[in-house]
């Protein structure tokens, strides 16, 4: 739960520089492609988390993979180097999008069905979370069939589980704490 906290905090600490040197779009491109290169790369990942290969050799590491990228993410990549905190990078890039993407009024609603979403439920649910966030958004639709029915909304920190799977298991917990 700490280092969810630490993500965020470097998160907005990064997001607060960019948006004052008029970059924060560049960071978030950067952030993305990191966030990629994570998902991608067994590897990159093992090393982020190693506790065995030194800060000094990420350092160098992530400057090498992401050199290209702004002088904001080098300097992000070698505060985490430098605090021993590389294995929070996924989750801090992943805060920041979602950060910069709430600053400028965007956002992702994450639909979890059962079902793939028709195109007037899309509009529907669009419609719902724009008048409880007053923010536009795009959805992407997961479809898992373990949730049985209903659906599951993420946006941003925010999330509503109105699945069947989920009710089914408040009726199974309060039915083996009345007995």
């Amino acid at each position: 739960m700490s280092d969810s906290r630490a993500a965020l905090r470097y998160a907005k600490a990064v997001l607060a520089f960019a948006v004052e040197k008029k970059a924060a779009n560049a960071v978030e491109t950067d952030m993305r492609s990191i966030v990629a290169t994570i998902s991608e790369s067994k590897e990159l990942r093992n090393m982020l988390q190693s506790p065995i290969i030194k800060e000094e050799t990420k350092k160098e590491s992530l400057a090498a993979i992401f050199k290209g990228s702004s002088e904001i993410t080098l300097g992000l990549l070698g505060t985490l180097a430098s605090n021993k905190r590389t294995a929070l990078l996924n989750e801090v890039a992943l805060k920041y999008i979602i950060l910069n993407e709430d600053l400028k009024g965007e956002g992702v609603a994450h639909v979890t069905t059962a079902v793939p979403l028709t195109a007037e439920l899309e509009k529907k649910v669009l419609r719902q979370v724009a008048q409880l966030t007053g923010n536009e958004v795009t959805i992407q639709n997961k479809v898992d069939e373990s949730i049985i029915g209903g659906f599951v909304l993420r946006v941003g920190d925010l999330q509503y589980d109105a699945s069947i799977a989920n009710k089914l298991n408040n009726i199974k917990r309060e039915f083996t704490n009345s007995l």
